[in-house]
Formats: structure tokens, C-alpha cells, sequence
């Protein structure tokens, strides 16, 4: 299953060998070409990473609302997300995609006889029959096994002796190729933590060791190229920066420990990566911020629409008001009270009866 996800790339990677006669060259088209490819599936990833950015103002205000209540957080997180259509794993999982071109990359230059010019098992072991034969030392572990890297070093020894081979009597033989592992006076098949065992003040030891420092270099300036194209906030930033801090590190380790030709892949991948994120990113900024300026002007015609509706049922109202016949209201019979007039008449006076309720009332005393 390995060697079938494998040969397409090694054939791509021929392909750019047969085209510039370089290792390092097609090294570096072959992860254009891979950058390429990725373009279109980047591009909704892309999108959703800046619109998730762009989210983060709103993002911090429910994370302050609901500092107590992380479960409570999650769902209105959840909600905001789902209404504002966005995947939180959409853009992470292409993330992954390069460290799976990585591990089929890493074969084809670690075996570069059977992957790389596509020779079977059984011609590798006859080259390298003669090979030894010729003086060269084949990388044997102690349990007999050949080394990571010891196709590596056979296809160096045979390109070198290139013309001393007898290649009719090499069945299987046929595709086989010389490689020129040097690039800009760098051995792309050296590992560059071998540099320190024999190092000297010559160009191939430094260059060599600094092709995992560039690696490093560029790997940490592009998440910061990868932050500013998404639109990222500090509190974002910060978040991510253990993150942004771990991937140079392996980048480091990596390109250390391996062949130079893998590190010259990573240095190249990188600087791709960051032209082609910065050109999505502006694309998507420019289109999101259309994209909002019209939501929120046809929001601003529904807030009018709304309000010219409501002025005109209120005007309709007014207008009803005046048709609509009163009823007047039902007459309640008030009772009739006697006046106090007739109550304290006496005779033709009509308050004489006060007076007459104490007939001796003035009368003088004795």
C-alpha cells in the first residue's frame, strides 16, 4: 500500500530530475508543483480560517459572559459557529496534508533504487553485489540488515563510478540513472548532524548545517505569515503561540537527522506556502469584506423596509379613527334627593324649619 501512495510522487520527482539534470532543483519543483496542486483544496480551508478570525471579537465576548460556565460556552460557541456557517475543523485538517506528502517524499529519498528509479529488490541487491565488488562498503547493522540510508550511499558510489560499470551483465538494470547529489556545493544525500564529527571550515560542512537552520527560520516566519493572512487576533496569537513554537522545533529535528535533500523540501515548501497563503489571504479578506458590506446593507434596506411599514399601519390607524361611531355611554338614573329647600320649609319660608327645630332657640334668659 506504502509503495503505491509512493510512486506517483517518485515519478513526478523523476520527472523534474530528468527536466534539470538537478537533485535540488527538482527538489524544489516537485514541491511547487505539490503547492500547486493543493491550491484549490486550501482555498475553503482558507476561507473558513479567516472568517474564524474574524470571529474572535465576538468569540471573547462569550468567553467573558460565560467564564463560569464553560458547558454553557461550548454551546453558544457551537451556535455562533453553525450561524455563521463555519467548520472549526475545516481548517485545520489540511494542515496535516504536507506531513503526508512528507512520509512518501522521505522513502523515495531514502531508497532512492527502488522508489525513485523504480528498480525491483532483486536488482538493487545485484548492483549492490557489484557495487562491493568495485570497493564499495555496504551500511550493515549489527543484525545484518542494511542501513536507513544505505541506497542512499550505493546510488552516490555507483553516479560517481558511473563509466567503470558493466551494465549489460546488470539484469534489471535498465532504468537506473546517475544522481547528482550536489547542490550549490552542498551534498544533498549527507545527513547534516554527520557534520559534526568531521567538520572544517569549508563550505559543504557549513552549508550543510545550515540547511536545517534556514528550514527552522523559515518555518517559524511562516506562522506568522500564516497569523496576518488569517486575520488572527493577539488573544489568538498568543493561544497558538506553544504551537507555532513545536513545529520549527521538529522542522529542527527533522531536517537534522535526515538526508539534506528532505531539509531542502522543507525550506522550499515553506517559502511556497507562504506566497500562496498570502495571495489566498488578501483574495478572501477583499471578498469577506464585500461579502459583509452587502449583508449589511440589505440588512439596513430590511431595518427600513421594517420602518416604513410601521409608519404606514400607524397612519392607517389615524386614518380609522375618525370613521369609527362612538357608542355613547349607558345613563345611569341618579337618585332623586329631596331638596333642602322643600325639607326645611315651613309655610312660605323654605329654611324655617331650622329655626323651628328649637322654638325657644332666641328666646332671652332670665
Amino acid at each position: 500500500m506504502g509503495k503505491i501512495i509512493t510512486l506517483p510522487f517518485a515519478a513526478l520527482l523523476r520527472l523534474m530530475y530528468s527536466i534539470t539534470n538537478s537533485y535540488g532543483l527538482s527538489i524544489i519543483l516537485f514541491s511547487l508543483i505539490i503547492t500547486l496542486i493543493m491550491v484549490p483544496f486550501q482555498m475553503k480551508s482558507k476561507r473558513s480560517m479567516i472568517r474564524m478570525g474574524r470571529l474572535s471579537g465576538k468569540q471573547a465576548e462569550l468567553q467573558k459572559q460565560y467564564a463560569k460556565n464553560q458547558q454553557k460556552y461550548q454551546e453558544e460557541l457551537a451556535r455562533l459557529y453553525q450561524e455563521e456557517g463555519i467548520n472549526p475543523m475545516g481548517g485545520c485538517l489540511w494542515s496535516f496534508v504536507p506531513l503526508f506528502i512528507l512520509i512518501p517524499l522521505y522513502s523515495i529519498i531514502r531508497m532512492p533504487v527502488v522508489y525513485f528509479m523504480g528498480l525491483s529488490e532483486t536488482a538493487c541487491d545485484l548492483l549492490r553485489e557489484t557495487a562491493v565488488g568495485m570497493g564499495y562498503q555496504a551500511d550493515v547493522m549489527g543484525n545484518g540488515a542494511f542501513g536507513a540510508y544505505e541506497q542512499v550511499h550505493l546510488v552516490d558510489f555507483v553516479s560517481q563510478r558511473w563509466n567503470d560499470f558493466n551494465w549489460q551483465g546488470l539484469e534489471g538494470c535498465a532504468n537506473l540513472f546517475p544522481v547528482h547529489y550536489s547542490f550549490l556545493g552542498i551534498d544533498l544525500s549527507n545527513m547534516p548532524n554527520s557534520a559534526f564529527s568531521g567538520f572544517a571550515w569549508e563550505w559543504s560542512v557549513i552549508g550543510l548545517l545550515l540547511v536545517p537552520i534556514l528550514a527552522t527560520a523559515v518555518q517559524y516566519a511562516s506562522t506568522f505569515i500564516l497569523a496576518r493572512s488569517n486575520g488572527q487576533s493577539a488573544e489568538q496569537q498568543k493561544s497558538m503561540r506553544m504551537l507555532n513554537l513545536l513545529m520549527p522545533l521538529m522542522s529542527l529535528w527533522i531536517c537534522f537527522s535526515m538526508p539534506a535533500g528532505l531539509g531542502v523540501y522543507w525550506i522550499a515548501n515553506s517559502l511556497w506556502m507562504m506566497i500562496r497563503e498570502s495571495i489566498l489571504g488578501r483574495f478572501y479578506t477583499k471578498k469577506l469584506n464585500a461579502e459583509e458590506e452587502e449583508r449589511e446593507a440589505r440588512r439596513e434596506a430590511e431595518r427600513k423596509l421594517r420602518m416604513e411599514e410601521a409608519k404606514k399601519r400607524a397612519a392607517e390607524q389615524r386614518e380609522m379613527e375618525p370613521r369609527k361611531v362612538k357608542k355613547p355611554a349607558p345613563k345611569q338614573e341618579k337618585e332623586k334627593r329631596v331638596s333642602t329647600n322643600e325639607a326645611g320649609r315651613v309655610g312660605e319660608r323654605p329654611y324655617a324649619r331650622g329655626r323651628s327645630y328649637q322654638a325657644e332657640r332666641y328666646d332671652e334668659k332670665e
